[in-house]
């Protein structure tokens, strides 16, 4: 490479000298711009919003991994009380359906022995010289039809019939008897408001008695009264 030197007594010294100049005044100017408070301000704006920037960043990921989460959670807890959700509606209307069976078993059950309950207190109640012509029905009430259905909703129980009302029609020699007849009833825990109707002097077989007739009640007693018993039966 051919070099021509225009300027005559300069060397490469001076051209070195001069670039280092050169350089050391930009570095002067720059660290004086740097002394520059607005441009300090500048500086200073520019790294505390790239701090903010990046702390807001940090902040917002972990906010957003603890959502998500939370959310499967919130979804693994939302499937487990829907499956027992549905499990309890499945046990509730077993459950109530049961509870209909018992109840009509239980209509059926309390209206079976009542007549069976009648006849033993007025034969034990029977006092001598004293018997009976009929024993029969004056008020029949009948229950109200109880319906077993598992698709039918839940229901109030239905209301107790009225009790019921008989009439006693019988003969006596005795008075004093048909008197005693009359309280041992009244003091029965399966029979209640003994009034007597009619008593009349009449014929039987020549002889002259009392013919009576009086209304009573059946009473459903309390559960301590009624006495129970097993019943054992042995196979061979």
């Amino acid at each position: 490479m051919i070099e021509i030197n225009l300027l005559p007594g300069t060397t490469r010294k001076t051209k070195g000298r001069s670039a280092g100049l050169s350089l050391g005044a930009v570095a002067g100017d720059v660290r004086a711009r740097i002394r520059d408070p607005y441009m300090l301000s500048a500086i200073a704006g520019v790294a505390l919003a790239a701090a903010a920037i990046g702390g807001l960043h940090v902040t917002q990921t972990a906010r957003a991994s603890e959502l998500a989460a939370r959310e499967e959670q919130a979804v693994a807890d939302s499937t487990r009380f829907a499956t027992v959700l549905r499990e309890r509606r499945k046990a509730e209307a077993k459950r109530d359906s049961v509870l209909r069976q018992l109840r009509v078993i239980r209509s059926i059950d309390e209206e079976r022995f009542v007549w069976a309950h009648i006849m033993d207190e007025v034969s034990r109640a029977l006092p001598p010289y004293t018997w009976l012509r009929s024993i029969a029905v004056t008020d029949p009430q009948l229950p109200p039809p109880i319906v077993a259905n598992d698709t039918m909703p839940k229901q109030d129980p239905a209301p107790m019939p009225d009790p019921l009302k008989f009439r006693v029609v019988g003969n006596t020699v005795d008075m004093q008897a048909l008197t005693r007849f009359l309280r041992i009833l009244e003091a029965s825990p399966f029979i209640k408001q003994v009034q007597l109707a009619r008593t009349e002097m009449a014929l039987q077989d020549g002889k002259e008695v009392t013919q009576f007739q009086f209304d009573a009640q059946y009473e459903r007693p309390d559960k301590s009264v009624i006495s129970t018993a097993p019943v054992s039966l042995s196979v061979r």
